[in-house]
């Protein structure tokens, strides 16, 4: 399993000012948290830490792909991830995450790891719903998709088009056409 020490960042010994930190998020990473909805990961995350005298600041920027399985079709495929976040650090008497978008720590703290954030930041950058690209443009070639075509709903105008329509209903909807163009008349 993987040590998630490389995720620390000893901020006592930083420098004021912007510090740039980066990190490579595979598959090994989402162990260590028991995510296991990920068959591969490549994930580029660039962390700018701008250190000021009362405060934090972080920007993350996220860049890859995660590796999925489509929910229609049960077929894998790179999911890309593109996203940012940013985060606020301030300290206080006691560690405070309630807000997500500004993190307390207490005032003894004298290193941050990120790994939690990441980690949270990838899963939610996840569609709810993933569907292989090559469903949407109709490129993906599955037996599964085939038979989903071929099981599909017709659409019900059309459904009762080809129904045959009683004749008594025929009369009625004269009626009401009748009755209709008549109000316009008078």
């Amino acid at each position: 399993m993987k040590d998630l020490k490389e995720f620390d960042i000893s901020f006592v010994g930083l420098k004021e000012g912007n510090h740039q930190f980066e990190y490579i998020i595979k598959n090994t990473f989402f162990d260590f948290f028991n995510y296991d909805e990920f068959c591969n990961s490549n994930i580029k995350v660039v962390l700018s830490f701008l250190k000021k005298a009362t405060m934090y600041e972080l920007n993350f920027v996220f860049l890859g792909w995660v590796e999925v399985t489509c929910d229609i079709t049960n077929e894998l495929f790179k999911q890309p991830i593109e996203t940012k976040f940013d985060l606020i650090i301030k300290f206080g008497d006691e560690y405070n995450d309630e807000n997500e978008e500004l993190l307390i720590i207490p005032y003894s703290d004298y290193k941050l790891n990120v790994a939690q954030y990441l980690y949270e930041v990838i899963v939610l950058a996840i569609p709810l719903k993933r569907i292989h690209p090559g469903v949407n443009d109709g490129t993906l070639q599955s037996e599964v998709l085939e038979k989903l075509n071929e099981l599909q709903v017709k659409d019900q105008k059309e459904e009762e088009n080809k129904k045959e329509i009683d004749p008594r209903w025929n009369k009625l909807k004269n009626i009401l056409i009748d009755k209709n163009t008549s109000n316009g008349a008078s």
